[in-house]
């Protein structure tokens, strides 16, 4: 992969998609040529801002990459007011993203951790199930996108108001008791990851985690996303920004 780099690109579509959440696509050949499901995009949200906000990439179309992200505070406000034509400052690809392998797999998406896993359901060469877990109907996204690219799709909802009552860890459990995968993917809530990483340790499948953490530079320099890991058995401090976001699940201490 290239090295990343700052683009000024166009902005081609911005929508809203539910409460708070917001999909922006913009004309990037440079980065879509290299983007993979999992990398992340660090983008300047105006110009009074010094630091810039990652958020992960939900697709390519051809020049186009798509970012889904929840509007929290005054940069992804701004980046939400953003329309047709005008320019965004955006650094990328950056980070390590999904090892996806052959066969059969699960991605599992906790609310605004769903899009990167989109992403990977759509570069996956064999068949996909998804599970989705958000907080009530009103925050259910990407469903039917979902639906498009994947065998099975599963909404979880913590009140019961849309598909499952309940947390992505009942279905997937189910899942993995009838069937073999290759592999389950995860993006989520640190308390939904840990849940499925603990689900797919005991039913010895191989699963990856995209962590989320508050991030400074990006690209490793600042050390203000560090998390705990252990490699090779050994324990250190891993940048999320650099050395994943996405880890193998059994390297997160959780």
């Amino acid at each position: 992969m290239q090295a990343p780099n700052v683009f000024s690109s166009v902005v081609v579509l911005s929508e809203r998609l539910a409460e708070s959440v917001y999909a922006v696509t913009v004309a990037c050949p440079q980065i879509a040529a290299v983007a993979r499901a999992g990398l992340f995009l660090n983008i300047k949200c105006g110009a009074e801002r010094l630091l810039r906000r990652p958020i992960s990439i939900c697709g390519v179309d051809g020049d186009k990459l798509r970012v889904v992200f929840e509007k929290k505070g005054a940069g992804t406000e701004w980046l939400s007011g953003r329309a047709a034509g005008e320019r965004l400052d955006v650094l990328g690809p950056l980070g390590n993203g999904f090892d996806i392998p052959e066969g059969k797999i699960i991605v599992v998406g906790g609310g605004i951790g769903a899009p990167p896993l989109l992403f990977a359901a759509e570069a996956a060469k064999g068949t996909v199930t998804a599970i989705l877990g958000f907080r009530d109907s009103s925050k259910v996204i990407l469903k039917d996108e979902f639906e498009k690219v994947c065998g099975k799709t599963y909404i979880t909802t913590d009140d019961g108001s849309s598909g499952i009552h309940g947390t992505a860890a009942l279905p997937l459990t189910e899942l993995l008791e009838k069937d073999d995968y290759a592999a389950v993917l995860a993006c989520g809530p640190r308390a939904m990851m840990s849940a499925v990483a603990g689900i797919c340790m005991r039913g010895n499948v191989s699963c990856q985690v995209s962590l989320e953490e508050r991030m400074g530079c990006g690209v490793g320099a600042c050390v203000v996303c560090a998390c705990a890991t252990v490699i090779n058995g050994v324990e250190k401090m891993s940048r999320v920004c650099k050395d994943g976001p996405v880890f193998p699940a059994h390297e997160v201490i959780w």
